[in-house]
């Protein structure tokens, strides 16, 4: 079990390493589309490469996205959850991990007990758990979230800003349990789509036109606003209802592998007291 897992592995970072390699070719590929549609002279670079020009035609109908981390079930299966805690949480992150189990439609919420990482990550792998979401505190309050993607990575950590639970907003609405409509806004760099797509694969496909449910995340300077409503129409207009619960994520680190994994690479990582820089926002 061990063997394959490590072979699994090597195979993943290998095709990875392939993508690297190829990703020079690509930018060239992507620069000599744009100076087509734009009507600009070539550089020289480009201008100088026959072979990239001649097989053009062929490398235009090839430029889709490979995602092997997502691609095998994205859209085809709906997605396996499990929803825990850090160890002896408190009342409160209890009931947070119960309203977050509540926005995942068919996820599951495991009592941590005295699991170990390893052994948790062990456990999900054996009943082919899609991901894996931890939640952690500091002295009753949510302070991050773990989204850990199997088989084999990513896993996402975010730092968790103004919980709100359900009962600290007024005027809740009840909640839905149909498959909810998405909304991401904002996110417009490569970083910000390697957020969406990990956000959005933790949500079955196929939500119904008419289903009332609306989950929406918001990028505003990196903080990720996260909100819950229900909806209902009212003849020519529409009410909404927020149901909760209602918090900001803020992403910290991007790790190619699992939880247990403490030699995974780092694809990203929010480093505010290291760069000397101006400050810019990185979704």
């Amino acid at each position: 079990m061990i063997r394959r897992q490590a072979r699994e592995r090597r195979e993943y970072l290998y095709r990875k390493s392939i993508e690297l390699q190829e990703s020079s070719l690509t930018e060239k590929r992507q620069q000599l589309k744009a100076a087509l549609a734009s009507g600009k002279p070539l550089s020289k670079d480009l201008a100088e490469d026959a072979q990239l020009q001649k097989d053009f035609i062929y490398d235009e109908s090839e430029q889709t996205e490979i995602d092997d981390e997502y691609s095998a079930l994205s859209g085809i299966a709906d997605p396996k959850v499990i929803i825990t805690t850090s160890r002896d949480p408190s009342v409160k992150l209890l009931q947070f991990s119960k309203e977050i189990k509540l926005m995942f439609p068919n996820s599951l919420k495991l009592n941590r007990g005295n699991y170990v990482i390893p052994e948790l990550v062990k456990s999900c792998s054996r009943v082919q758990i899609t991901d894996l979401i931890i939640l952690h505190e500091h002295r009753g309050v949510p302070t991050s979230l773990t989204i850990s993607h199997f088989p084999h990575g990513p896993t996402a950590i975010f730092t968790l800003h103004n919980v709100k639970l359900r009962h600290d907003l007024p005027n809740i609405g009840n909640v839905s349990e149909t498959y909810p409509h998405l909304i991401f806004e904002n996110f417009s760099t490569t970083l910000g789509g390697r957020v969406v797509k990990m956000l959005k694969h933790l949500f079955p496909p196929g939500a119904k036109k008419d289903s009332s449910r609306v989950i929406t995340f918001v990028n505003n300077d990196d903080f990720i606003s996260v909100r819950q409503h229900v909806y209902v129409k009212v003849k020519d207009s529409v009410e909404l209802s927020e149901v909760g619960p209602r918090f900001e994520m803020r992403l910290y680190e991007i790790k190619l592998g699992l939880p247990d994994n403490k030699d995974a690479d780092v694809e990203w990582q929010l480093r505010r007291f290291i760069r000397t820089a101006n400050r810019k926002n990185y979704l």
